[in-house]
């Protein structure tokens, strides 16, 4: 079972909370601690929903719970923002808060990720111990973010049906190096059916504008300061190298690294066997039973 919380974020921005859990758990504010907790924190463009099996198997001995972030899935998507990373980072404060989950488990996939280590980092009292996915440390750079401005432009919006996203985002996107079936069910999840066909359910707009006040700066410093055990896990054909990935490791405290085989970057939806094998050990050495 599923359920929404509402949750106010940085600013009163409303933000959409899912816990999966059978039977419900508490409503906002009306937690137990969070003993064996975990806060799921998708990636730019993603939703919480794109954690359901993640979120499934977790919630079978811990509780489970996958936030849209702003200007994401069923959270508001203020017109003005801010989409900052202080923005973020307040707004998953203001979940670990009202639902009562701290110390808890931050897993996140590469926005996401680079909130949850950035918390860790400010907020080391609220955090257990942090999974990140497919996250570069390193300045992403002026030149990546042209790319996507770029990239945005060529989607051939609108689409007539959600097969014509998953076709494109899985073999027709100019990008791909191999097709992806995955990845064109991923991206089929975010869009919205709108009078003239399928478009995205975000605003692109929105989305650079979040990516713009991360891809420029390096964030090692922050990394290094995170003091609970953190796992970093990438795929072989993700955008985190092995050579950082084992650096980060290495900046890290107490870092651990996994590696799933074939995975791209989307490790977590497109080989969730290998992801759960990946985690479920690391997890289990951190969280109560």
């Amino acid at each position: 079972m599923v359920r929404r919380i509402d949750v106010s974020g940085s600013g009163g921005v409303r933000l959409a909370a899912w816990e999966f859990a059978d039977p419900p758990k508490r409503p906002c504010g009306g937690g137990e601690g969070g003993a064996g907790a975990v806060l799921l924190l998708h990636g730019l463009m993603g939703r919480a929903a794109h954690w359901a099996e993640t979120a499934r198997w977790l919630s079978g001995r811990h509780r489970a719970v996958a936030l849209d972030q702003r200007g994401h899935g069923r959270s508001e998507r203020p017109a003005e923002g801010p989409y900052t990373r202080d923005a973020y980072i307040a707004d998953a404060v203001a979940a670990i808060e009202c639902l009562d989950l701290a110390p808890v488990v931050l897993i996140g996939h590469a926005m996401g990720a680079l909130t949850a280590w950035q918390l860790a980092a400010r907020r080391p009292d609220l955090v257990r111990a942090l999974v990140i996915c497919d996250m570069r440390a390193s300045a992403l750079g002026a030149t990546t973010q042209r790319e996507w401005g770029e990239w945005f432009r060529s989607w051939p919006v609108p689409f007539a049906t959600l097969a014509d996203v998953r076709k494109w985002f899985a073999e027709g996107d100019p990008t791909l190096e191999r097709p992806r079936p995955a990845r064109g069910d991923y991206y089929a999840e975010i869009m919205a059916e709108r009078a003239d066909g399928w478009r995205p359910a975000f605003s692109r707009r929105q989305m650079l504008q979040a990516r713009e006040t991360y891809a420029h700066d390096a964030h090692w410093e922050e990394l290094a300061l995170v003091e609970c055990p953190a796992l970093v896990v990438r795929g072989p054909d993700g955008e985190l190298g092995r050579a950082e990935a084992q650096e980060m490791v290495r900046v890290l405290p107490r870092g651990k690294y996994a590696e799933v085989p074939d995975a791209g970057h989307l490790v977590h939806y497109e080989h969730p066997e290998g992801w759960r094998q990946a985690v479920e050990s690391f997890l289990e050495s951190v969280l109560p039973a």
